[in-house]
């Protein structure tokens, strides 16, 4: 079986509201890919179909060429965290996933080492409605590793965990990517995803907005850009507008330069002798690029003004 996720020309309507609408992405094995998007824009349901929580109007979803229903025991082809909540408070860590573990025909052991790689084990006896959100994202990760998948999908994995916490979640994924598996991760946290992901799926309203590499997509949406910083700055600006470029004042000293690239900038400011402490090739950071392709597919948006009025 190919460790891929297979989503294609999915459609759902819940009622009057269209949740998918000919959703189609592939997740390969190898890497970590992150799947982004405003809410409302179709994430949950996506993964819900995923998994069979929830039935597609039309199109498919495979798990490894297959739908989640007809695989046998499923937590040994796919491992998923959705809700870090949805667990039995009264049982102990161990026993939530001895049960499960129980379920698909795995051993007690398998429990055990799952327990030590999400860093449980001091923990592990004690009642899981004791604990605190970060370690029931522990505990749901472990439950995903349980069948020691060739493909995981976890849905905002980083939620409840201390920076500790974080900085042990971006490299645990990238070690399971670099394992050869398959890794989906939902995430609002553009700054964690740049770290961790090495593609990206961006969706919005029920539709893939772009599906590319992370590299990629930041290059795209640096632009070719300068950010010259200068204590001159009219001066600068009027030397590099007469040159062509377009020029943005972002703070008191600091210009952002569109049309010229950094030596062309520094050669004119040379010439003119005007001063300035840095000139830099702009690189855009995922969270721009993000917020450029999602612009108009965010569900809801502040009126300019909106918090002032209502204040009256």
């Amino acid at each position: 079986m190919e460790a891929t996720i297979e989503v294609s020309g999915l459609r759902k309507r819940f009622g009057q509201t269209t949740a998918l609408d000919g959703m189609s992405f592939t997740v390969r094995p190898g890497q970590v890919t992150g799947f982004v998007g405003p809410n409302g824009a179709g994430k949950s349901t996506t993964m819900r179909v995923i998994l069979g929580l929830d039935a597609a109007d039309e199109g498919r979803a495979l798990i490894g060429g297959r739908p989640y229903r007809s695989l046998r025991h499923p937590l040994r082809h796919i491992g998923a965290l959705l809700d870090a909540a949805a667990l039995q408070p009264s049982r102990t860590a161990r026993n939530h996933l001895l049960w499960l573990a129980h379920s698909q025909g795995l051993p007690s052991r398998r429990v055990d080492e799952v327990i030590g790689l999400v860093g449980l084990e001091s923990a592990a006896r004690r009642r899981a409605g004791g604990y605190s959100l970060g370690m029931r994202q522990r505990l749901g990760i472990a439950a995903a590793l349980l069948g020691d998948p060739p493909m995981l999908m976890l849905d905002e994995p980083v939620n409840g965990l201390d920076p500790e916490g974080i900085v042990w979640i971006r490299g645990f994924l990238r070690s399971l990517a670099a394992e050869g598996r398959a890794v989906l991760v939902s995430s609002h946290l553009m700054s964690e995803l740049q770290d961790t992901a090495g593609h990206l799926v961006v969706v919005g309203r029920g539709r893939v907005v772009a599906d590319t590499g992370v590299a990629e997509l930041i290059a795209a949406a640096s632009r070719g850009r300068v950010t010259l910083r200068t204590t001159a700055r009219p001066a600068a600006m009027s030397v590099l507008a007469q040159a062509g470029a377009t020029v943005a004042a972002t703070d008191r000293d600091t210009l952002t330069v569109s049309g010229l690239a950094a030596e062309h900038v520094v050669a004119l400011l040379n010439r003119s002798a005007v001063p300035f402490s840095e000139v830099a090739a702009h690189r855009a950071t995922l969270e721009e690029a993000y917020m450029d392709l999602t612009r108009d597919a965010v569900e809801f948006r502040a009126a300019a003004g909106a918090g002032q009025e209502a204040a009256r």
